[in-house]
């Protein structure tokens, strides 16, 4: 056997890790999070919003996108208010929420290729995990992680902790994939040297998503696709 050889046999390929968002990925929501988004602006006396002009105008932290509606950043006041009428009604919503068409199949079969997967959500982590058991998937994360703390935070933060917490489970940045559906996921990919694979069916548009700079799909098969060629 070569040198090469040899140095090949002794330093065995790292899996293939997918860190999958939660809400608009894998939990087809975003009827929910449309009608919780109405009841808030109502609050405050503003029109309805569409599916379309939401995609068009959403970004991660929350309260920027509020500005983009608002023209200025609500007062601490108005956040407040906005952001517990959001998930009082999102919250009352979101068990009445599906799972994205394929989802279970996909994440069965990633598993059962020999790859590893784990879930980093910015919904709350105590209402997070109880709904991915109550879908019957927790089985196949090594991890699952929602937000500790406040909710306008961007999702880099915590996946720097989540990743912390994988590497003893052998996950390293360089062969991970991050599938999402917002600019945010992406910029979280960035942040640590992953990579990351936009999907169109939940906050954003193909516009807005393309503008991150990396690969946009319209199907989480098509998402699992894309992630195992930028690991070859």
């Amino acid at each position: 056997m070569s040198a090469a050889e040899l140095s090949t046999a002794a330093t065995p390929v790292v899996p293939l890790h997918i860190v999958w968002d939660w809400n608009g990925t894998l939990l087809h929501d975003i009827d929910a999070v449309i009608a919780a988004t109405n009841a808030s602006f109502a609050e405050f006396g503003f029109a309805p919003i569409t599916l379309e002009r939401y995609r068009e105008l959403y970004v991660v932290p929350v309260p920027k996108f509020y500005e983009r509606l608002m023209g200025r950043l609500p007062t601490d006041a108005e956040w407040e208010v906005m952001d517990e009428t959001f998930h009082r009604h999102y919250w009352a919503a979101a068990d009445a929420a599906g799972l994205t068409d394929g989802a279970r199949e996909l994440l069965r079969d990633w598993q059962a290729d020999g790859r590893t997967q784990s879930l980093l959500s910015l919904a709350p982590h105590e209402k997070l995990v109880p709904l991915v058991q109550a879908h019957g998937i927790d089985r196949h994360f090594l991890r699952v992680d929602g937000r500790i703390g406040p909710s306008h935070t961007s999702k880099a933060g915590h996946l720097v902790r989540h990743m912390a917490a994988l590497e003893q489970a052998g996950v390293t940045a360089s062969r991970t994939v991050l599938v999402g559906d917002a600019v945010d996921d992406a910029l979280a990919a960035r942040h640590i040297g992953a990579r990351a694979v936009l999907y169109t069916g939940g906050s954003h548009s193909r516009r807005s998503l393309e503008s991150a700079g990396v690969e946009v799909v319209d199907t989480l098969a098509e998402a699992v696709s894309a992630a195992r060629r930028l690991a070859e």
